[in-house]
C-alpha cells in the first residue's frame, strides 16, 4: 500500500536550498548549471516520485509505455521544472517579476475582485506556480488573504522564503485544524472582502471525504472538503491558476459560482456537479502544460494495486 501523499518527506536541506537562491544572484547560467545536477540527483534517489512522474506521462502520451529511453528524459524534463518553479517562488516573493512579465484576463479580474470588495474562496491546484500570484498583493495593500494548507513538507520551504526575502508569507491555516471557530473567522473575513485559498486536488491526510472522478482516463480520488466549505460559507468560488510561458506567466481568475442562496437540499448535487467540473478543468490546463503539474506521488485509485515496472 502507497503511503499518503503527506507522509513522503522533504528531501534536502534549508541550508542547501539557501544555496541555490544565493547562486541565483549571479545570473539564470550558475543556477542552472547546478540545478542540473541537484534535480538530477532528486530524480535518481527518489523512486516514488519517479515512478508516479512517469506514470502521469504515460497517461497522457500512452505511446511513451513503448518508449522507456524517451519517458525517462520527459519525466527528468518534469522534475527539472519543478526545480525552477521553486526558484520562480523565491523570486516572485523577492520582487524580481514586474507586472510586464503577468499576461492574461486574471491580472485584471484579480484586481477587479480585490478593489470591489467581492471577497470569496479560491480554488487552486498543484499546476503551475500559484506564489507568482500571490506576489501581486503587494500591489493591492487592502487585500486580506489566507491559505488552508498541509504545512508539514512545505516547512523548509516557507521558512527559505521568508528567511530569503525577508517579507512573511500570507496567514497559513493548516488544513487539519479546520474547526467551528476557525470556519467562523474564514466566514467573517469572506464577508470583509478577504479571501480564503485551498488546493483541491489533494486528498486530506484524515479521513477526509473524497469522490472517485475520471481523470486523464482513469478514477482518481479528489477531495469533497473545498467544495463542502464553498457551500457551508456561501460565498462566491473562483478559480485561480498561474503558468509560466517562455520568460513570463499567464494568470486566470475567474468567478466560476456563488453558493450565496445554495440551500441544504441542493448541497450534494452542487457539490458532485462543481467537483466534476473542477476535475475537467484541471485535466484541460495539465494537457496544454503537462511538465507543469506537480504532483509527484501515486495519485490514481489504481495506483494503489499496479505492479509497476520496477526498472523506472
Amino acid at each position: 500500500m502507497n503511503r499518503h501523499w503527506a507522509a513522503i518527506g522533504e528531501r534536502g536541506t534549508l541550508s542547501g536550498m539557501l544555496f541555490m537562491v544565493w547562486l541565483r544572484r549571479f545570473g539564470d547560467w550558475p543556477f542552472q548549471l547546478l540545478l542540473w545536477p541537484v534535480i538530477l540527483w532528486y530524480y535518481l534517489s527518489h523512486r516514488t516520485a519517479r515512478r508516479a512522474s512517469q506514470d502521469y506521462l504515460t497517461r497522457l502520451d500512452p505511446a511513451l509505455e513503448r518508449q522507456p529511453l524517451r519517458l525517462r528524459a520527459r519525466s527528468f524534463r518534469h522534475f527539472l521544472s519543478f526545480g525552477r518553479s521553486l526558484m520562480d517562488k523565491v523570486a516572485a516573493w523577492n520582487g524580481e517579476y514586474p507586472p510586464s512579465r503577468l499576461s492574461g484576463d486574471g491580472v485584471q479580474h484579480f484586481a477587479q475582485a480585490v478593489d470591489g470588495g467581492q471577497g470569496g474562496l479560491i480554488l487552486v491546484a498543484h499546476h503551475g506556480n500559484l506564489d507568482i500570484v500571490n506576489a501581486l498583493s503587494e500591489r493591492h495593500p487592502s487585500l486580506d488573504l489566507t491559505v488552508i494548507m498541509h504545512t508539514r513538507n512545505a516547512r523548509k520551504f516557507n521558512e527559505l522564503l521568508e528567511r530569503a526575502t525577508g517579507r512573511r508569507r500570507p496567514e497559513i491555516l493548516e488544513v487539519s485544524e479546520i474547526s467551528p471557530s476557525s470556519a467562523q473567522r474564514l466566514d467573517a473575513r469572506i464577508r470583509a472582502g478577504g479571501f480564503v485559498v485551498i488546493a483541491a486536488d489533494r486528498i486530506p491526510l484524515r479521513q477526509g471525504r473524497t469522490r472517485a472522478l475520471e481523470f486523464l482516463g482513469a478514477p482518481a480520488p479528489f477531495p469533497e472538503g473545498p467544495f463542502l466549505l464553498a457551500s457551508l460559507l456561501r460565498c462566491r468560488l473562483y478559480r485561480l491558476a498561474c503558468v509560466r510561458d517562455g520568460d513570463g506567466f499567464v494568470v486566470d481568475f475567474d468567478l466560476i459560482d456563488d453558493t450565496s442562496r445554495l440551500g441544504r437540499r441542493g448541497r450534494s448535487a452542487w457539490i458532485a456537479e462543481a467537483m466534476q467540473r473542477h476535475c475537467a478543468d484541471l485535466a484541460w490546463r495539465v494537457q496544454r502544460h503537462p511538465l507543469q503539474w506537480f504532483n509527484f506521488f501515486p495519485f490514481w485509485i489504481a495506483d494503489e494495486t499496479t505492479d509497476h515496472d520496477p526498472s523506472r
